[in-house]
């Protein structure tokens, strides 16, 4: 498969949160506000990167019988490294993110792409689809958790500073206080109202694509040849 296919895949045609329904429990429990989904989506695709690399390197040394287990350990072990670096160096969006972090090791989509993916072809490949698999969830996090901030506050980068730090502060916006929000939308339904509508959204977006394509196909295959001179 060629670079671009794995970056395509990641990103649209084979995106975990909306194609394969993987990882829900982080995507509908985190995603309240986009920095939030934004902290556990970056921890989410460095774990995938440094993870599938590691599995496609091992892959020809690992028997059969043992490689859900070894997929495990390795995952863990990346997980409890960004768990460290994130409890050292951004530890007020690791208290908020909470129980979410340690549970990436059973997020399915890391087990998923190491046992479909990174265990059967060469280590650059697994990590540009660890890579890509990654962003395209983490977008679906960011665009998830943006949209219910916005409904349900009415601020959008509420809390940059827990990531970027004080001077980021200035980068938030706020309709103000008039705007009391739709209380909904940051709760448990409103996360499964929004990705049900990002669900459709891209169903709709898929199937209007292939509607062009085929009339496209259509129209050139009805178009007569010229005639010879």
């Amino acid at each position: 498969m060629s670079y671009p296919e794995i970056v395509k895949n990641g990103l649209w045609n084979n995106n975990q949160a909306l194609v394969a329904l993987l990882g829900l429990c982080p995507l509908l429990a985190v995603s309240n506000t986009l920095i939030n989904g934004l902290g556990l989506g970056l921890a989410t695709t460095v774990v995938l990167i440094l993870s599938n690399g590691t599995i496609s390197f091992i892959r020809n040394w690992v028997r059969q019988e043992v490689r859900l287990p070894v997929f495990v350990l390795v995952i863990a072990s990346f997980v409890t490294a960004v768990e460290l670096v994130m409890n050292a160096w951004f530890h007020d969006l690791h208290k908020i993110l909470g129980i979410f972090i340690p549970l990436i090791v059973t997020n399915c989509t890391i087990v998923g792409r190491a046992e479909a993916f990174a265990s059967r072809n060469p280590v650059p490949q697994s990590m540009v689809d660890g890579l890509s698999m990654g962003m395209g969830f983490t977008l679906v996090l960011m665009t998830l958790g943006g949209l219910r901030e916005f409904i349900g506050q009415g601020t959008i980068l509420s809390g940059i500073h827990l990531m970027f730090g004080e001077a980021a502060r200035g980068l938030s916006f706020s309709m103000g206080e008039d705007y009391h929000g739709l209380i909904l939308a940051i709760l448990p339904p409103g996360a499964f109202f929004g990705l049900g509508l990002l669900i459709a959204l891209k169903h709709l977006i898929d199937k209007r694509s292939a509607q062009r394509a085929t009339a496209t196909e259509t129209q050139t295959t009805a178009t007569p040849a010229p005639a010879e001179g």
